[in-house]
């Protein structure tokens, strides 16, 4: 079966498939953090949307989206792009914002082949430093990052995930050289 396995840059037809798989992926990772509600509302359509923009027309020439395939099925997605935090320098050092993995598809290396994929477009984009954001509770991430030669930096942040305080999220900063 690996040679049915890819990573590549998303294109704007990939769009319902990658809005899909963030779809499963919210409603099964942030099921007890986020209302319930919230989650059942989450329309793949209108995500869609979102995603063809964001691929028509990134608001930087380094900001890549890449998925994983099995044969022609998307099973995960991730985001690079220039570092936003006012601590690192945007030339040098870049950020992978999101690493996804549709549930049904997880355990099977879609989130290491992509995570590599990242860290060789990172590399060709000339950064020199990668970050990366996880919930402070992430254990599995962690360790999964961990394994790959990532580390914590000492940054953290709490997100309001609804803009009203009444949700939030720890998160601490994981960086690695790309040198």
């Amino acid at each position: 079966m690996s040679s049915d396995v890819s990573c590549r840059v998303a294109w704007a037809d990939d769009a319902p498939a990658i809005a899909a798989v963030q779809v499963r992926a919210w409603r099964t990772s942030y099921a007890d953090l986020l209302p319930a509600d919230l989650l059942s509302s989450m329309d793949s359509e209108t995500l869609a949307d979102g995603w063809r923009t964001s691929l028509a027309a990134p608001p930087d020439a380094r900001n890549r989206v890449l998925i994983a395939l099995e044969r022609n099925l998307v099973t995960g997605f991730a985001l690079t792009g220039p570092a936003g935090d006012p601590d690192c320098d945007p030339v040098s050092d870049g950020e992978v914002t999101d690493l996804t993995v549709d549930p049904h598809k997880r355990r099977a290396g879609h989130g290491s082949r992509l995570m590599q994929a990242c860290v060789d477009t990172l590399k060709a984009d000339r950064f020199t430093r990668a970050i990366t954001w996880l919930a402070a509770n992430d254990d599995d991430t962690r360790t999964f990052l961990t394994a790959a030669g990532w580390g914590p930096d000492g940054a953290h942040r709490t997100l309001d995930l609804t803009g009203d305080g009444s949700v939030t999220l720890k998160q601490v900063r994981l960086h690695t050289d790309l040198g």
